[in-house]
């Protein structure tokens, strides 16, 4: 494995339009290295990437991969382990001797010589690390980051800095990608089993949350949501703070208003209270997101009023909680949950906010094998909808299971009104329907249908 990156000219990136690998793209284009690489299908990301200077084909073939990067001594490959080993170009690299690794390894190597602020958890980590970027980028302290959504702040998922010592990193458990990371400080938001296809187990998934506490420098500190059920193991000199939307914990918040679209609530830490916390997305669980981010800002000397100041100003991720449309007739939310936990409270955050409207959701499944292991979860979590619309299963890197589908969770489900319903069909189906308030959530590529669906409700 190289060291640095200092015989590189250029970077391809095979899998060039996931939202960590377009961080890793914007970053290398920043430092003037010549980009380019390989998607699926086009998106408004690859196209950004593209406006910015990078060369990304749709085509795997290996003669579509552009001569700057066809020298072994000068190019980096980069992968994800969604890309499938027949992928051709992939193929052309491995067979032509070029240096070739994950995208977790080339995070973990450039962020390893600053102070890095490590988000990880089942859910929660997009939105809390978005927060955290976002108070150090709106302090003199400033920082790098390198997130795992678009903060429409910044319009980015990368924050770049030539000064701050932080780097601020969406730690990804998947395929055990966070253990590449060398954390100074380290938040865990959540450790609700999943990715069962890469551990097999709650207890080996719990595990690997374990082992990522292991890698956190002397002199830095664990801030973990208290009650989950990851046991820290840390090493001797780092500090360990429990965190909670409640009243408990070394961080938490009291006095918690809500109404006329506002949250407001005073934050608790070990030395001091700073009042009137007021979030500039108003949704019940970014009190938790809040204070996990906070409670990080204010460990690294980040003062009360900017911390006060970045909280109310903080517009939130693309996909989380992300509103399209607010008329007097119809509110449209779209939101990236895809574990049943993210679903429940995304949609109990909802009803929250509007008790007296009638809440329907388009829930589209990811993986074949997370329905396989929990349709019941989300089939509980999906009956707490008053209508719902339930879209086929998005594979993703995986190929089909027999007997998977979308029917799984269709028929566990309990709400007084539920349709399956392809893709195809779904902007007929919606033109059938006057919806309250329609929630879309999904990680697949259900947001490609955002602006036609918000047309067709908007034109009503």
């Amino acid at each position: 494995m190289y060291t640095n990156m200092e015989k590189f000219t250029s970077l391809y990136f095979i899998g060039a339009g996931g939202i960590g690998m377009s961080a890793l793209i914007r970053y290398f284009l920043a430092k003037g290295y010549r980009v380019a690489g390989y998607d699926r299908t086009p998106s408004g990301l690859t196209e950004a990437l593209i406006q910015e200077g990078a060369e990304i084909v749709y085509d795997e073939a290996a003669a579509l991969i552009p001569d700057y990067c066809r020298t072994p001594e000068t190019t980096l490959v980069v992968y994800t382990p969604a890309i499938p080993e027949s992928h051709a170009g992939w193929t052309y690299f491995r067979e032509n001797g070029f240096t070739i690794v994950k995208r977790a390894r080339l995070l973990g190597m450039i962020t390893r010589n600053s102070k890095g602020l490590c988000f990880a958890g089942t859910h929660g980590k997009t939105t809390t690390s978005s927060m955290a970027a976002h108070i150090f980028a709106q302090s003199e302290t400033g920082c790098n980051a390198f997130l795992g959504g678009i903060l429409k702040n910044y319009d980015s998922n990368l924050i770049l800095s030539d000064t701050s010592p932080f780097t601020v990193i969406e730690a990804d458990e998947y395929d055990r990608s966070f253990h590449q990371l060398s954390p100074y400080m380290a938040v865990i938001t959540a450790s609700d089993p999943d990715h069962l296809d890469i551990y097999g187990t709650e207890e080996a998934y719990l595990e690997s949350f374990r082992h990522f506490t292991t890698l956190i420098r002397p002199g830095g500190a664990l801030v973990i949501k208290k009650g989950i059920k990851v046991e820290p193991a840390v090493q001797e000199g780092v500090t360990v703070y429990r965190y909670s939307a409640g009243e408990e914990g070394d961080f938490h918040a009291r006095n918690i208003r809500i109404g006329n679209g506002d949250i407001l609530f005073d934050f608790v830490t070990p030395k001091e209270i700073i009042p009137d916390i007021r979030l500039g997305v108003p949704v019940k669980i970014n009190i938790e997101n809040g204070i996990a981010a906070m409670a990080v800002a204010w460990l690294n000397g980040i003062p009360a009023s900017v911390i006060r100041e970045s909280m109310a100003s903080f517009q939130g991720a693309r996909r989380r909680f992300d509103y399209w449309l607010r008329n007097d007739r119809t509110v449209m939310i779209d939101d990236y949950a895809h574990h049943p936990d993210e679903l429940k409270a995304c949609i109990t955050s909802v009803r929250a906010l509007y008790p007296d409207k009638k809440i329907s959701g388009i829930f589209q499944p990811h993986l074949y094998t997370r329905t396989r292991d929990f349709h019941k979860e989300f089939a509980a979590a999906l009956s707490l909808l008053d209508e719902l619309i339930l879209l086929d299963i998005y594979p993703a890197r995986e190929q089909p299971i027999p007997g998977i589908t979308s029917r799984l969770i269709f028929d566990e489900v309990t709400c007084p009104q539920k349709e399956l319903c392809t893709k195809d069909m779904l902007a007929e189906k919606i033109k059938q329907r006057n919806f309250e308030v329609l929630i879309t959530v999904g990680a697949g590529d259900i947001d490609r249908m955002l602006p036609e669906i918000k047309n067709i409700l908007a034109a009503r």
